[in-house]
């Protein structure tokens, strides 16, 4: 572990010196024109705010409207336009799509009635580790919804999200903000760029960030730089090497408990436990290459590697039970984990003519490595280890954090081999179809080391086949319909995890119908909608009554409708935004099969947690006279339940977002966003029945925009 650790120091400092060789030669020449960085490049994936081409769903650069699933993408205009600064801001915009609390420690969402914390990508490569991340270096997210195995591997019941990052273009690139908001807050970013010679290219993105909050106690600071080179290899190969360093640092919070079936009545900025004693921190070191190679005769390669090590640490005191007759019961925890994530892609592209049709040919292998060292201490008040206290002064010291029982102590090791293939074929002018097979292993081995109780030492291999068929009919330019099919399956260590209570447990399985469209309703604006059955059998969920336990809910199913609209309204307006119906519900119940709460059942019916009936978003930007816009964006999500139990609710709610730009000149820029412009209390996630994240009130960010 050392080692890698050592060598990823030593390639950031040889990347940084080599970026910052070039920008000091690159001084001396500054082209007079403002370039926004690929994601906005006229012959891009990404025009304004909306998308033609992608990759995620094929690993082939394809035009959506080639694309027989619900792909959504978020570029990098409206992410700074709307002041997107993490994973959460980008959830809200995306219909299907919801922002899970994640314990207040790491990024989670909910996609398609399935919570996930897993199904993180970036550059299409597994980065599966419970941290946050940050939005500085993208130049796109895409959500792929629906089970993603064939492309993907285990997991991605609901679908994945698939972060893009920025590359040297071999141009001038030259960018910088300053960020001034509510509560303390300051950040600052920097996107430099240009190439050395014919022959290569560089590119550093770096941010920095601290803020306090409207919640009592919390803070945040965090820092990341992410320098990369390109070489051209001669005229048929290109290798790109980068370097990420990410810091992550801010209070772990929880939220309010409940009381009576709602969130609990208290202002907004009360803090329930001790948020001196809830920290979260996260370190990511990503070292990677990508060797893009034309071997002739139409066929390209592509070998991707990523070498990731991530040390996370995070420590709670945080409510535990529900509010009855003015108390609660508060509990406490810590947890530290360290993974290294190893995996390499190879892809070989090729279109062929046979049998007198065209076929986009992609055959590919999948290597990858997993080593995860965990550890958690139960944190106690006195000889106990929970204390029951007032609801008006919710507030409790830990005196000591230290094993019990349960606790974790252990190291997981997997190794994951997979190939595939996939045919893009063109049957006619009017139709086309893909299919795809992709065969998994999954090795688990998990060494426990406890003292306290015990050790059990445990295997398990899966072995798995993800197929994927879709057709497309294209009846006239600018109109496509499809209808396609695809699977995935979860084993029982999916996230690295395994106990004697799951090790025996088979994957379960997901699987995707959908009916979809798109419509170019001019040049520059898209409408899409799909109607969707999302269905996962054997299904494991944890049991919110009985911590570290599962319940068997045998079946969920979530029946859907999405529609997104993206694009120019006018030359003037620009829209973002989307509806979804979500219907996800328990299918088939089955007795929970715990210990502690043996034969109770999860009643068929039952709602799945954190997934609204109704969601809405939309984000308007319209250019107004002289040097001024302006930004408008629309928020609304449906009540929903906190979990499976369905006893407590979160309340519907709307919310209103704006903007004023102003352009100072060709270059420069000042915009003024404000969030929750109404003030309105409102309540829009939470991780379980009792840990209940409040919206922040109305927040106010003045942002600097540079080109140059």
């Amino acid at each position: 572990m050392s080692l890698i650790r050592t060598g990823a120091r030593l390639a950031a400092a040889l990347l940084a010196t080599l970026c910052g060789h070039a920008l000091a030669q690159s001084e001396q020449v500054m082209p007079e024109v403002k370039v926004q960085g690929n994601a906005e490049r006229a012959d891009g994936p990404v025009q304004g705010y909306r998308a033609t081409r992608s990759s995620t769903f094929t690993r082939t650069d394809t035009p959506l409207s080639e694309v027989p699933a619900s792909v959504t993408v978020v570029p990098e205009s409206l992410m700074r336009d709307a002041a997107m600064q993490g994973m959460s801001d980008v959830f809200r915009y995306v219909p299907g799509v919801s922002w899970h609390q994640g314990e207040g420690n790491r990024d989670q969402m909910v996609i398609r009635g399935n919570s996930t914390t897993a199904d993180f990508y970036v550059d299409s490569v597994r980065d599966d580790a419970q941290v946050f991340r940050d939005l500085y270096n993208l130049e796109r997210v895409e959500f792929l919804k629906g089970p993603a195995g064939m492309i993907f591997g285990r997991g991605g019941a609901g679908g994945v999200v698939n972060r893009v990052t920025k590359k040297p273009v071999f141009d001038h690139v030259g960018g910088a903000s300053v960020t001034l908001g509510s509560y303390a807050q300051k950040r600052g970013t920097v996107d430099l760029g240009n190439k050395w010679n014919e022959g290569a290219a560089w590119r550093l993105n770096a941010m920095i960030e601290e803020s306090n909050s409207f919640r009592r106690g919390v803070d945040l600071s965090r820092y990341a730089f992410n320098p990369t080179v390109t070489f051209a290899l001669g005229s048929s190969s290109a290798f790109t090497l980068g370097f990420e360093h990410l810091y992550d640092e801010r209070t772990a919070d929880r939220g309010f408990p409940s009381a009576s079936g709602l969130p609990v009545g208290a202002d907004r900025s009360q803090f329930f436990g001790n948020a001196g004693q809830s920290r979260a921190h996260s370190q990511v070191d990503g070292l990677y290459g990508i060797l893009d190679h034309d071997l002739g005769s139409g066929l390209q390669l592509r070998n991707t590697t990523r070498l990731t090590y991530y040390d996370k640490y995070y420590q709670n005191v945080f409510p535990g039970s529900a509010v009855a007759n003015g108390t609660l019961a508060l509990s406490a925890y810590n947890n530290a984990n360290e993974r290294t994530n190893l995996f390499n892609q190879t892809d070989l592209t090729r279109t062929v003519r046979a049998g007198g049709l065209e076929h986009g040919l992609l055959a590919g292998v999948e290597l990858g490595w997993q080593d995860s060292a965990n550890k958690r201490n139960t944190g106690f008040f006195g000889p106990s280890t929970s204390i029951a206290v007032p609801a008006s002064d919710p507030f409790a010291i830990a005196t000591s954090f230290r094993p019990n029982g349960t606790d974790a102590d252990n190291e997981v090791r997997s190794t994951i081999a997979a190939v595939y293939v996939q045919d893009q074929v063109t049957l006619s002018p009017h139709w086309k179809a893909i299919a795809g097979l992709r065969y998994d292993r999954f090795a688990v081995n998990f060494d426990d080391r406890r003292i306290t109780t015990p050790a059990t030492d445990l295997s398990r291999t899966d072995n798995g086949v993800s197929p994927r068929f879709g057709m497309i009919w294209t009846p006239a330019p600018g109109s496509m319909y499809y209808a396609s099919y695809s699977f995935a399956f979860l084993p029982s260590a999916e996230q690295l995890s395994l106990a004697t209570s799951t090790a025996d447990l088979g994957p379960e399985k997901a699987r995707n119908y959908e009916i979809g469209a798109r419509w170019d309703l001019s040049r520059a604006l898209t409408l899409s909608a799909a109607i969707f059955r999302t269905q996962r059998d054997d299904v494991r969920v944890a049991d919110p009554l009985n911590p570290g336990l599962f319940v068997k809910t045998g079946q969920q199913r979530t029946d859907g409708i999405e529609i997104g609209l993206q694009g120019d309204v006018t030359p003037r307006w620009q829209v973002y935004g989307g509806y979804a119906y979500l219907d996800g519900r328990v299918t088939k119940a089955v007795s929970t099969g715990t210990t502690a709460n043996a034969g109770s059942i999860v009643p068929e019916g039952n709602r799945i947690g954190l997934v609204p009936e109704h969601t809405f978003s939309l984000w308007n930007k319209v250019r107004l006279r002289d040097k001024w816009a302006a930004g408008l964006g629309l928020i609304y999500q449906s009540s929903s339940y906190t979990s499976f139990t369905n006893t407590v609710k979160l309340p519907a709610y709307g919310r209103v977002d704006t903007a004023v730009y102003y352009d100072v000149d060709r270059k420069n820029r000042l915009a003024l966003n404000v969030e929750n412009l109404l003030d309105r209390e409102y309540f829009p996630t939470a991780d379980g029945d009792n840990n209940i994240t409040p919206g922040a009130p109305l927040m106010i960010r003045l942002t600097w925009l540079a080109a140059f």
